[in-house]
């Protein structure tokens, strides 16, 4: 169990400070369950969902901010338009129930 004390008034740069000199020895790992054979049993393995290249023109400023976003933008792009996309077919669905 670990030795160090963490209060409610920590602010997160202490909180962080002190877990980051934390010895591993301290580091309590009791409420974590192992991974044994049952464990292993019952694991599914997947794979990451598969993307197709495309080739696709955009409005300049709209590339830019989300390039401003970081290296994953084309990954936050396809986020976007999913999740457009699943908007629109639930109002679809919806309108097809009334």
């Amino acid at each position: 169990m670990s030795k160090t004390n963490f209060s409610a008034d920590m602010s997160p740069e202490e909180r962080h400070k002190e877990l980051v000199e934390m010895p591993d020895e301290e580091i309590d790992y009791s409420d974590i369950a192992p991974l044994n054979e049952d464990f292993w049993k019952n694991a599914e393995f997947s794979l990451p969902q598969k993307k197709e290249g495309i080739y696709i023109k955009l409005n300049p400023q709209t590339l830019q901010w989300f390039r401003s976003r970081g290296r994953e933008y084309q990954a936050m792009i396809d986020a976007v338009l999913t999740s457009y996309v699943e908007h629109q077919e639930k109002l679809g669905k919806q309108s097809q129930e009334e």
